[in-house]
């Protein structure tokens, strides 16, 4: 079977929920539930410049939400946990004994001071026993600790907090809710995850083989290297479970267009005539998030430059991608400028081929109502090049 790179770009924008036109009440929870099925991983990031990351994602798919009424759903409806996935992500509750090898596996950061506390074990212990007698407890709620003399790249965090993300990644704890500052509450896996997941057992390779297939799902139409990439796979470990899922029926394989490796079709795949609407994505979308993904599928070229000394950044600090149907067309760096009330446009750039008025038009819509959304009063855009300039004049 052979995939035109048309369709292989609808196939895969369908299974991120793109398909669909955003819908008139955003804040229903139905709408939250099918998103976060689409998604399946939603990678959290509170770089706070715009919006911390994972928000903007269910935005991009559903417009205008409340944000409180998401959060709420997510830590208190049961359905979802905060585990290592892709990276830190909200995964599905479901999902927390096929990650059971991830936790027996996981390692303290190779910069943590508890690595060279001589008395660690004493210490993460009494941390686990004040949560049990204590309840829910965050790193503030524990006394500080001055721990070993800090080291060059060392990062900036507190012994406890460092304890209490170890027992995190351990499975010893999960996580309850977010604070204001973002910052984790964490209890008892037995308080925070039903029964009937937490007791659950399934053997790695099950448990890796279901993994894929969720990703495929997602994903739609994918590699091996983008469907082991997902819940960050080694490629050895999945190539054989892709196989399997072939055998199974779960998964076909197809030639794309222009691809120089193989690909699976997922058999939930849907593949239609077009994509509807507009929407800016998260610089940590799945869309985006797999940079050979993103440059294979839709010609875009990307690099988050938030680590990169101002004057050698090409795109700007904080890059969204626009999508307009199914096509990047451009791309702009963002900054929600709360005290002035303006959300600030310091680079737009247009994608090479793409009209510029057309894609101006579209993009200027699109961050005013992002701006309405995060509540801020107009849109602000630096006019340096042609492309800025034409956005400006539809911005109004």
């Amino acid at each position: 079977m052979r995939v035109t790179q048309a369709e292989a770009r609808r196939i895969a924008l369908a299974a991120q929920g793109f398909d669909r036109a955003r819908p008139g009440n955003p804040s229903d929870i139905r709408h939250f539930r099918r998103t976060m099925s689409s998604i399946a991983v939603l990678q959290l990031d509170y770089v706070n410049v715009l919006i911390p990351a994972h928000f903007l994602m269910i935005w991009s798919r559903l417009g205008p939400y409340d944000r409180d009424r998401f959060e709420r759903y997510l830590y208190d409806s049961g359905e979802y946990i905060e585990q290592w996935a892709h990276e830190a992500s909200i995964v599905a509750s479901s999902d927390w004994p096929l990650l059971a090898h991830r936790r027996r596996d996981h390692e303290q950061w190779k910069n943590s001071p508890i690595k060279r506390m001589p008395n660690r074990r004493t210490y993460l212990d009494g941390v686990l026993e004040k949560v049990r007698a204590s309840g829910e407890i965050s790193s503030q709620d524990l006394p500080p600790v001055a721990g070993p003399k800090r080291q060059p790249g060392d990062w900036h965090r507190s012994v406890p907090r460092w304890a209490l993300e170890h027992h995190f990644g351990r499975g010893n704890l999960a996580v309850r809710r977010r604070l204001k500052n973002f910052q984790r509450v964490y209890d008892l896996p037995e308080r925070v995850i039903g029964e009937q997941y937490r007791c659950d057992s399934i053997h790695q390779v099950d448990a890796e083989r279901e993994l894929l297939r969720k990703a495929s799902d997602a994903l739609g139409i994918a590699t091996a290297r983008d469907l082991a990439d997902y819940y960050r796979m080694k490629l050895r470990d999945a190539t054989p479970r892709l196989h399997e899922l072939v055998e199974e029926g779960v998964l076909a394989e197809v030639a794309v267009e222009h691809w120089s490796e193989p690909a699976f079709l997922a058999s939930s795949a849907r593949s239609p005539r077009s994509i509807p609407g507009v929407s800016l994505l998260s610089p940590f979308d799945p869309v985006v998030w797999y940079r050979p993904r993103a440059e294979r599928l839709y010609g875009f070229e990307y690099r988050i430059e938030i680590y990169v000394p101002a004057e050698k950044r090409r795109w700007g600090y904080y890059v969204l991608p626009f999508r307009q149907g199914d096509r990047i067309t451009a791309r702009v760096d963002l900054k929600a400028d709360r005290t002035a009330s303006v959300l600030r446009v310091q680079n737009a750039h247009i994608e090479a081929g793409r009209d510029p008025r057309s894609t101006a038009t579209a993009l200027a819509d699109e961050l005013r109502s992002l701006a309405d959304w995060l509540n801020l009063d107009c849109v602000s855009i630096e006019k340096a090049s042609a492309f800025e300039r034409t956005l400006a004049k539809f911005c109004g």
